[in-house]
């Protein structure tokens, strides 16, 4: 059995549809208390754990950076700890936005991080903090989450785009859409390997090809979805938002796929994936 913290999340909805799981939401395990996700794998005494569960809300986090500190950084931790006490393979997520988004190569999970934002800085602590508790664990940095639940990227697109005929995307924000149902699947083959490998712990990154700007995203959305919606791009500057983001998302994938056998997905296929899911596609 695998043990997952999260519920109603992107990507712990897309684990829960897996066998073999059991998922924590916040009233079996809240994140601001990390100590009681502790107590949850001590409890349930599973065979892995996968962390899903995240302060998410990117520009609230400028406000309320102590409880995303405690939530992406202190819990994480916690987990760590205790599965590296027990001898229990852990792998949790994080971003792109531990980088400061400076040059145009992808990003290598042994660059050195300097997040530009509160969020970014909560995810570095919990990174830092799981390979403190050392462990089999694994660090999966991703980018540009997209699926059929939740508020995303995709589901804006297809509700603006039906509302209005042009919209003004960001263009100079360069990275990849990733699919959370791909992103399940490569912490499953993770947990998984590391129940058996012991020698595979580290910071690994994964994220969807080929490399795209919000811009050129929302222009396959739309005609994936034939949404008659034009798209003007604008620099990051004309759109002003509480935390600051990387203009760099590119990450670089090798390492997972030597390592673990997992290859980058195709983002546009998954996008139709969710299309499907959303009733948009026959």
């Amino acid at each position: 059995m695998i043990l997952v913290f999260g519920k109603t999340g992107q990507l712990s909805r897309e684990l829960a549809a897996h066998a073999g799981i059991i998922s924590l939401g916040r009233d079996q395990a809240n994140l601001s208390d990390p100590e009681a996700c502790a107590a949850a794998i001590r409890a349930h005494a599973p065979a892995a754990v996968i962390n899903a569960a995240a302060y998410t809300a990117v520009d609230k986090a400028e406000e309320e950076e102590a409880l995303a500190a405690v939530i992406n950084g202190d819990a994480p931790g916690a987990m760590a700890r205790t599965c590296a006490a027990l001898n229990i393979p852990f792998v949790t997520v994080s971003t792109d936005y531990v980088f400061d988004g400076s040059g145009e190569a992808p990003w290598k999970p042994a660059d050195a991080a300097s997040p530009l934002n509160a969020y970014g800085r909560s995810k570095l602590a919990g990174e830092e903090a799981v390979r403190a508790a050392g462990g089999a664990y694994a660090i999966l940095r991703t980018s540009w989450v997209v699926s059929a639940h939740g508020s995303n990227f995709v589901k804006t697109m297809l509700r603006l785009g039906r509302e209005r005929d042009r919209l003004t995307i960001v263009a100079d924000q360069t990275g990849a859409p990733t699919p959370a149902r791909d992103i399940a699947a490569a912490c499953l083959v993770m947990a998984r390997q590391l129940m058996t490998g012991p020698g595979k712990p580290g910071t690994y990154h994964f994220a969807g090809a080929p490399q795209t700007s919000w811009a050129g995203f929302a222009r396959e959305i739309f005609a994936q979805a034939n949404v008659d919606c034009t798209v003007e791009d604008i620099p990051t500057a004309a759109y002003p938002t509480p935390a600051a983001r990387p203009l760099n998302s590119r990450l670089d994938c090798t390492s997972l796929e030597t390592v673990f056998g997992i290859p980058q997905p195709d983002w546009r296929m998954g996008l139709t994936e969710i299309l499907k899911d959303l009733g948009e596609l026959a």
